[in-house]
């Protein structure tokens, strides 16, 4: 007896409602002292492909920017890591609970996955989410920590390897990311842009053995040799610190290149030979490598760069918002792949089911 197939039935999506994007540049410009340098992050800036992030800290007195003289982050001793978890135990909650609503009726949940690298809080998301909710004590809860930009990936593998072994399961799969807590004082121009990539999002997905949406087939992982240090998110005093090198495009590139790595993404088919990418929107230069190295129809990531267009990274709940895209498609054959820390490619391929 074959095993059922998971499929990712609904996808709710969430940010919050300041737009902070224009806002950081405008922070950022000014810290840059080298003109050479403010000039190439100015240039940067506007080729990022990103128009809007948003985040769940208020606008100041003046409906600017967190990084105003009366916001949060408002002098260069910023806050401890202590007042940014403090936030983060309040804000990834309710946003979360934002992107659950929109998944519309949810049934009788079993269990529930929650990926999140932007903070922590005991009890956990997990649980304040089923509390919130009203679920039974009993329903069974995974939380999936600091693994970065790919959590989603594993967050949606757990629900597929959940519902394969248990047919009747209903889950609740939550990736919900407060990167804008974690605002650095840097003056340099590659922590900069870095930072430049980054929002608030979450997004809530439900899977079951039942109904239409996209079937979750085959998962894939790698790790990338000899690129460990390329994406570091570090714990510090004063928040964590995200390094994410110039290499990580190229490194990407390279790894697509390779036979072996394009035959357990695609399952042997020609890349152009598949319907839909949702590819996790790391940023323009990685959607770039992405499609460069796969020789992509122009189009082929136009849902992911809207993504990156609208909201920014918003490390693992992104790749939710470009999967939400695709709900509408059942005839295809498709491809979700991110990245993150180690360097690690993550994926799967899934096809709509009506």
């Amino acid at each position: 007896m074959s095993a059922p197939i998971a499929r990712i039935n609904a996808i709710g999506t969430a940010t919050p409602a300041h737009d902070i994007h224009q806002a950081f540049i405008d922070w950022a410009s000014k810290r840059v002292a080298d003109p050479r340098e403010a000039g190439l992050f100015s240039r940067m800036a506007a080729r990022s492909g990103i128009a809007h992030r948003y985040s769940v800290l208020p606008r100041g007195q003046d409906g600017g920017s967190p990084v105003a003289q009366d916001g949060f982050y408002a002098d260069d001793i910023l806050p401890p890591t202590s007042a940014r978890m403090a936030l983060y135990g309040q804000h990834a909650p309710a946003l979360a609970m934002d992107a659950i609503r929109r998944l519309g009726p949810l049934g009788t949940i079993t269990h529930v996955v929650v990926a999140s690298c932007t903070g922590f809080v005991a009890p956990g998301i997990d649980q304040i989410i089923a509390g919130r909710l009203g679920l039974s004590p009993s329903v069974e809860r995974l939380l999936v920590g600091f693994m970065g930009c790919y959590a989603a990936i594993s967050a949606l593998r757990s629900a597929r390897h959940i519902v394969r072994s248990e047919p009747s399961a209903r889950v609740l799969v939550v990736t919900v990311e407060l990167s804008t807590l974690h605002l650095q004082p840097e003056t340099a121009l590659e922590p900069l842009l870095a930072m430049l990539q980054f929002g608030d999002g979450a997004a809530a997905a439900l899977v079951t053995a039942e109904g239409s949406g996209l079937a979750i087939e085959d998962p894939f992982a790698t790790t990338l040799p000899d690129s460990a240090g390329l994406i570091r998110w570090d714990i510090g005093d004063q928040g964590f610190s995200m390094h994410l090198s110039g290499a990580v495009p190229g490194r990407i590139a390279d790894a697509l290149r390779e036979p072996e790595f394009r035959h357990i993404l695609t399952g042997g088919l020609d890349p152009g030979a598949i319907d839909s990418w949702a590819v996790h929107a790391g940023g323009r230069s990685i959607l770039d490598a992405v499609s460069h190295a796969l020789d992509l129809d122009s189009q082929a990531l136009t849902i992911s760069r809207n993504v990156l267009h609208n909201y920014g990274n918003m490390s693992s709940a992104t790749l939710m918002f470009a999967l939400a895209g695709f709900l509408d498609r059942p005839s295809q054959q498709g491809v979700a792949l991110a990245f993150g820390p180690g360097l690690a490619a993550e994926g799967f391929r899934f096809h709509g089911v009506d």
